[in-house]
This record gives structure tokens, C-alpha cells and sequence, in this order.
């Protein structure tokens, strides 16, 4: 990620702003990674996606930030309240195409085409949640839909671009990654409802103060327990990849090790 800034004047910037880049939990490049070698992938083709697709994530929160007025990322004051609204928004922008660059590099056109969808759903869920939304209880499906693309959709990306190219192997992983990327989100809208901003390293409470649709706010059709439905999330993404016992078992790995340890800190951060 850092190379793709060290032409650039920008590159100054980042020595002093270690929140920035490579710093966070970095979920979807080690998904990544972590199912591309049990796919045998190519390590340049996993190491440009992965780090593309935190790229991508990178620019999402720089804007998060502005919109939501956050002050803290990672444990450090945000980007924006150092430099500015107009030179974060700008900087945001410019991770999204450096990143798609990374792609071309290693002549991944599939991939580019994947990453610039998952991307527009991020867009056009964060367009919906703002515009259409706000200031709405909603409804459990609208606000899982919106887990799904807001969230899921990055991680959808980080699981196809660990696979072998073929159909349905690409047509299972993004099932999958859409379903692990809706239980951090609704993971997530828990944490910021009820967590420790010392713990969490961010701020919290936005969600609430901007009139947000999230797992706390809806009632209408709710599960009994959204924190075991959030964990069955979980077990219906490795179900998606039942048929393919080494990328099943790196996904089982992931989850043990990676993810059930993250969504705990979440979901008990109070």
C-alpha cells in the first residue's frame, strides 16, 4: 500500500498518520491471503488484491469520518481533524484509483471488474442509508441489506479474488464473504451503540446521533437474539463452501482465529 504512495508527495504525510494505512485489523487482505494459498493463487495476485481491497476500505473511512464527524481512528485522531474536509475527501478518492491500479498491474481484468462493483454497492448502500433511511427505525431487512453491501460487499471482493477463476468456486466465495461482511457490520452497529472507545480505538455513539438505521434501532422483525443470529451468519458462510474442502477449511480457520475473537470484542466492549 505504501508503494503505491511513494511517488506521490503524499507519501510525506503517512509517517505521521500510522492510523492511516496498515494499521487497523486488515480483515479482508488476510481473507485474502488466507484463503489464496489454500487455492494455491498466486502470492503477487493475493498480496495486490489484498491490498487493494484495504485501500478501498482506507478511502471509506476517511469519508466515514467526515460525514459521521469522527475523532478518533485506530486509537489516533482522524485524518480530517489534522488536514482538513477538502484534503481528506480528496486523499480518499485518490486511494480508490491507486488502488484499481493494482490490479492492472498484475492483469487481474476480472478482478478490476469485481472490485469496481463491490465498490458501487458500497456507494449506493451508504447513499441509501444516508438519503432514504435516516431518521428511520427500519426494518431487520433493511437494515441486514444494508450490512450486506455497505460491509459484506468488500468482503465478497476479498473472497472471490482468492479464488480460481472458475464460476461457481467465485459465485460461493462472494456469498460467503457478503454473509461475513453482514455479521461484522451488525457486529459493528452493536459496538457503536453500547462500546468502549478506549477499547474500540474510534468513536462511538454516531451511529445514534445521526439518526442511523442499524441493529440497535430496529425493532420490526428483529430476531429474538441478534447476537446468535450474528453468529449464524458466520456458519452460513462456510456452508457456502462445503464443496470445496481446502478453501472450506482455510474459511473455518479464519473464522476461529480471525473473525469469532473480533466480533467478541465487539459485542461485549461495553
Amino acid at each position: 500500500m505504501s508503494d503505491c504512495l511513494k511517488d506521490s508527495s503524499i507519501s510525506k504525510l503517512l509517517p505521521a498518520n500510522k492510523n492511516l494505512l496498515g494499521s487497523g485489523k486488515m480483515l479482508r487482505s488476510r481473507l485474502t491471503l488466507a484463503l489464496g494459498n489454500a487455492n494455491s493463487i498466486p502470492e503477487e495476485e493475493l498480496i495486490n488484491a489484498g491490498a487493494a481491497v484495504d485501500m478501498i476500505h482506507g478511502a471509506s473511512l476517511l469519508h466515514d469520518d467526515v460525514i459521521d464527524g469522527g475523532l478518533i481512528r485506530r486509537g489516533a485522531p482522524t485524518f480530517w481533524k489534522k488536514y482538513g474536509i477538502n484534503g481528506t475527501i480528496l486523499f480518499g478518492d485518490m486511494l480508490m484509483f491507486k488502488a484499481l491500479a493494482l490490479l492492472t498491474a498484475v492483469n487481474r481484468e476480472d478482478l478490476l471488474r469485481e472490485l469496481i462493483d463491490r465498490t458501487g454497492e458500497v456507494c449506493t448502500s451508504e447513499v441509501e442509508q444516508e438519503l432514504i433511511l435516516r431518521g428511520s427505525p427500519g426494518t431487520w431487512e433493511e437494515c441486514e441489506m444494508v450490512g450486506r453491501y455497505k460491509t459484506g460487499s468488500l468482503f465478497a471482493f476479498a473472497a472471490v479474488a482468492a479464488g480460481d477463476r472458475s464460476g461457481d468456486q467465485a459465485d460461493a466465495l462472494r456469498e460467503a464473504g457478503y454473509l461475513l461482511g453482514t455479521a461484522y457490520q451488525l457486529a459493528d452497529d452493536v459496538l457503536d451503540a453500547s462500546g468502549n472507545e478506549h477499547v474500540s480505538g474510534k468513536t462511538l455513539g454516531t451511529d445514534d446521533k445521526r439518526g442511523k438505521t442499524t441493529a440497535i434501532t430496529v425493532t420490526k422483525n428483529a430476531p429474538s437474539d441478534p447476537i446468535d443470529y450474528i453468529y449464524s451468519l458466520l456458519d452460513a458462510s462456510a456452508a457456502q463452501l462445503a464443496a470445496w474442502p481446502e478453501i472450506h477449511g482455510a474459511w473455518i480457520t479464519f473464522l476461529n482465529v480471525t473473525m469469532k475473537p473480533v466480533l467478541s470484542k465487539h459485542l461485549n466492549a461495553g
